[in-house]
């Protein structure tokens, strides 16, 4: 048989007081917070995605409840409520830009890896057309530096059955790999194009990160079109 004190204290256990100490608030137990439930958000690869979504409204949100269109990246866009009691908010969708997985800056490779990546993973554009001519057609002994600023570069390339000439690449380049959402016109920026004996060529990028903030500004500027007219949707980026 239990004591009176063994049950008075037992009982204490489960009793939990909040007291006041130089303007805080402290309690007697340990108290954990009960979590709402939250759904689990959709994973899409295009923006085409979330606009269908939010304007089917499959899942019937709350009606008048104000949603978060929050542009993260050139690669990732979430679809957000606003803040519950709890102070934490629910993700609806999240989309992830499929984008090509062989693009490689900033280091050397073989030419005819670099003529696949350019061809496969870079808008068509004039920057483009030069760079395939030139690693398509260089010849091994015909790379050399161009006066002494460390930039230029000429490469000795067939241009003929039996001649050759030699070419001067201009640098920086203008390329537009694809980065971004296939919805969003790729964004161009600056690349310094090199190459070295082997033949190999390399891309280094030179616009300091300025077309992630070009694309995310696109992203944001195409859903606000796509979504003209559909009320309680806030666009940032």
């Amino acid at each position: 048989m239990f004591s009176r004190d063994s049950l008075e204290y037992l009982v204490g256990l489960g009793a939990t007081e909040i007291i006041e100490v130089d303007g805080l608030s402290y309690s007697t137990n340990p108290l954990h917070k009960v979590k709402y439930p939250k759904p689990e958000s959709l994973k899409t690869t295009t923006l085409t995605a979330l606009i269908d979504y939010i304007k089917a409204d499959p899942d019937e949100i709350e009606i008048g409840q104000e949603l978060i269109v929050h542009v993260e990246s050139p690669g990732r866009v979430s679809l957000l409520a606003r803040t519950r009691v709890d102070a934490e908010r629910e993700c609806f969708m999240t989309c992830q830009a499929l984008t090509p997985n062989n693009i490689v800056f900033d280091r050397f490779m073989e030419t005819e890896q670099f003529n696949i990546m350019l061809q496969s993973s870079f808008v068509e554009n004039n920057a483009r057309a030069l760079l395939l001519k030139v690693i398509g057609n260089i010849k091994e002994e015909g790379i050399k530096q161009i006066g002494d600023d460390g930039v230029s570069q000429a490469a000795t390339i067939k241009t003929g059955v039996a001649s050759v000439n030699d070419v001067v690449v201009p640098n920086p380049v203008i390329l537009a790999p694809y980065r971004t959402f296939p919805e969003i016109e790729q964004p161009e920026s600056k690349f310094i194009f090199r190459m070295q004996s082997g033949p190999k060529a390399a891309l280094y990028e030179a616009d300091g990160g300025a077309w992630r903030n070009e694309a995310m500004k696109s992203i944001q500027e195409y859903l606000t079109e796509a979504l003209k007219g559909i009320e309680r949707i806030n666009i940032i980026s």
